[in-house]
């Protein structure tokens, strides 16, 4: 002991737990705890590719990685939240084809050699992913100088933006080739061979006319049709894959929401109170919404408004805004939400404008735009775009710099800076400064101008005070205390406090309780406990307290006999009943020569069906009776069929063999079935590797 204190002292506590887990390893099986950390930190992984876990921190650092490349590519970053998701769908499948897909073809025997990607990289066989990006193009087409320019900046770029695009691009390149290669030997190997199109084509050409009598099934229940319990078991054995499911659970929750009370309400009316005078007189309107406002409610100052549009504000707002040309409003309120609205000038505008733009981004970037401004032009624009712009993407209508119609709605999703092309003057390049760098803006085509205003708009919710916060929680609280965290307690809780208890059907995706949204922690925890458990409060955007019961828990994999009994025993007994409804028929009709006679005895009528094939499985018709009316002999009262929905009885009147359906068809036919094909490779490789995608655990 004497040592190890000395070893703790000099080292620290990481050298006693090292010494500690080596001691552990003489009192338990060394198996049982590597099973252990394994089990332990699969928890944390976003998913697993065959053998390899991919942990959440690998994972996030590989869409950091990639959002730097895409915004070295495109000048813009994927900061919100739909742009995240793209970044992380495109990180996953560049995993799965690293870890999956490229193993799996190289064991087909396909190989993409170095001298391969060279000339699809820099060669006369450029790739299409080089081809048809916007970095190598010029007027709208592959620019093999443009190519050579970059390769070359590449050698001189201290910063490794140029390396980090070429590598991510030489990556793509070879997984694209390895995709074309692998579809290939996949194509060819689809072959359909001639007795197989004869069939097809002969198939589509040969129709049927057709008339039929249908006895209904009904859904008067026969109670001596009995499905057992063996039969259930060998159906669900036979279709297995059929109940394949994801993890989910079943749950109940009661959800207990903060609402402001009237005091708070009150007390909330006199601060907006207090507050106007300076809302409609201050010089620094920016400042003081920021202060006093409520963020989410603060309205683009920079934007400018035609009627009707500050609606989805304020209806009060909006007819005050539309009766005048100046002035701050008074004070409305909408229950517990308080408006008031300044009107800041008026002009007439037009709805959207066609800009485009030079970007320069580093430390000299505004230098740059100031030494180009004098020498822009009408028509040297795009050429100077091409020498100096640092955003090689923006071409629309084949000119470099062009970005295209904007509208003031889509302004966010462009650098800051942006909104002033709503009232810039036609054909006047201009220096804006934004969020990523220097920019020479113009504005070259506007739609008609419209009277407009410049609204700002004072908005401030009641908060809670922490004394009503306390009540709901309080709420919330007896209902878990109650509960005692067993599902057997919840419901007649539930009943105590009178609360409604929401029952639901949740994935480890499932982040929305109905208008609730961002309860992702309540997903969770329903996956991080057994049924019968019930939660304490779970807290979500610090205004609703949920408890939550786990009544079901539902594995990855396959459901469980049990689960789909009752859908397979009414399956079976629909099957059964066809079955003996069409002996009841055959009975009912024997010795009956006509169908029209059939039809009176079975006390309904006859309908007709033209032009039946059995390659196109008419869906006018039952299934199991197309099936029949294929091979039936003309002009020959045949069946009963049983059928999916009802007993048939039928006579084929003539067929017609036609050659409308060609050689050509059947091919273009195969093609579609070969490229449907092709797309399952993929999914059909991750369900062979048992492929996990943990990913809706995080995010």
């Amino acid at each position: 002991m004497a040592a190890l204190e000395t070893i703790r002292q000099k080292f620290g506590i990481g050298a006693t737990i090292i010494i500690a887990f080596g001691l552990l390893l003489f009192l338990v099986n060394p198996a049982d705890i590597i099973q252990t950390i394994q089990n332990a930190s699969s928890k944390y992984d976003v998913g697993k590719i065959g053998s390899k876990g991919i942990s959440y921190m690998d994972f996030d650092q590989e869409v950091k990685q990639l959002g730097t490349v895409s915004e070295m590519m495109t000048g813009q970053s994927a900061s919100s939240e739909q742009g995240q998701q793209q970044l992380r769908e495109a990180t996953w499948r560049s995993l799965v084809d690293e870890n999956l897909f490229i193993p799996n073809a190289q064991a087909a025997g396909i190989r993409v050699g170095h001298d391969e990607i060279v000339s699809l990289m820099n060669g006369e066989n450029i790739s299409p992913v080089l081809a048809s990006n916007p970095i190598f193009q010029e007027d709208g087409a592959f620019s093999q100088e443009r190519l050579m320019d970059f390769l070359q900046n590449m050698e001189s770029d201290d910063s490794g933006r140029y390396t980090a695009i070429w590598d991510y691009l030489q990556k793509t390149v070879k997984t694209v080739q390895y995709y074309n290669k692998y579809n290939a030997l996949f194509t060819s190997s689809a072959y359909t061979n001639a007795l197989q199109s004869e069939r097809a084509i002969a198939d589509n050409n040969t129709s049927a006319d057709v008339r039929f009598v249908m006895t209904p099934l009904g859904y008067a229940k026969d109670t001596t049709i009995v499905v057992s319990d063996s039969e259930i078991k060998a159906y669900y054995n036979g279709h297995k894959d059929q109940y394949k499911q994801q993890a989910t659970r079943d749950i109940e929750y009661a959800v207990f929401e903060v609402v402001p009370s009237e005091a708070d309400i009150a007390a909330q009316n006199e601060d907006f109170v207090k507050h106007y005078e300076e809302f409609a007189t201050t010089d620094n309107l920016r400042s003081f919404l920021q202060k006093h406002g409520d963020n989410k409610h603060n309205l683009d100052l920079n934007h400018w408004y035609k009627t009707g549009e500050l609606s989805s504000v304020n209806k009060d707002v909006e007819a005050f805004v539309a009766a005048n040309a100046t002035g701050t409003s008074p004070v409305f309120q909408n229950k517990e939400t308080f408006y008031a609205a300044r009107i800041l000038g008026t002009r007439q505008l037009p709805d959207s404008v066609y800009i485009r733009h030079m970007m320069f981004v580093g430390q000299d970037g505004k230098h740059l735009a100031d030494s180009l401004l004098p020498l822009v032009n009408k028509n040297n624009f795009s050429t100077l775009a091409a020498q100096y712009s640092d955003d090689k993407g923006s071409q629309d209508e084949g000119q470099l710099g062009n970005i295209g119609w904007v509208s003031q709605n889509m302004l966010s999703y462009l650098p800051t800076g942006f909104e002033s092309v709503i009232t810039a003057p036609l054909g006047k390049p201009y220096i804006q400064k934004s969020n990523i760098g220097y920019h020479i803006l113009e504005v070259t085509k506007a739609t008609k101008p419209l009277a407009k205003k410049q609204v700002a708009v004072y908005v401030k919710e009641s908060l809670a005070s922490k004394e009503t916060y306390n009540k709901f929680y309080n709420q919330a609280n007896v209902l878990a205390v109650r509960s005692a965290g067993k599902l057997e307690n919840y419901k007649a809780a539930c009943d105590s406090v009178g609360i409604y208890s929401h029952v639901m059907t949740i994935n480890e995706g499932t982040a929305n309780y109905g208008a609730i949204n961002h309860a992702k922690e309540v997903t969770r925890w329903a996956f991080d406990n057994k049924p019968g458990k019930v939660s304490s409060i779970i807290t979500v955007d610090n205004n609703y307290f949920f408890v939550v019961a786990v009544k079901e828990a539902h594995k990855e994999g396959y459901a469980k006999v049990s689960e789909v009994a009752e859908g397979i025993r009414n399956q079976l007994y629909q099957e059964k009943f066809a079955v003996k409804r069409q002996a009841e028929v055959a009975a009912e009709i024997e010795g009956l020569q006509t169908l029209d006679a059939v039809a009176e005895k079975l006390g309904t009528t006859v309908s007709t069906q033209e032009d039946v094939t059995f390659a196109s499985m008419s869906r006018q018709l039952d299934p199991k009776l197309v099936g029949a009316i294929s091979s039936a002999k003309e002009g020959v009262v045949s069946g009963p069929v049983a059928g999916s929905y009802g007993v048939y009885v039928f006579e084929v009147t003539g067929r017609e063999t036609g050659a409308h359906f060609t050689e050509e068809d059947a091919k273009s036919y195969n093609d579609r079935l070969n490229a449907y094909a092709a797309q399952m490779i993929l999914p059909v490789m991750m369900d062979d590797a048992d492929v996990k995608d943990n990913r809706a655990r995080f995010y």
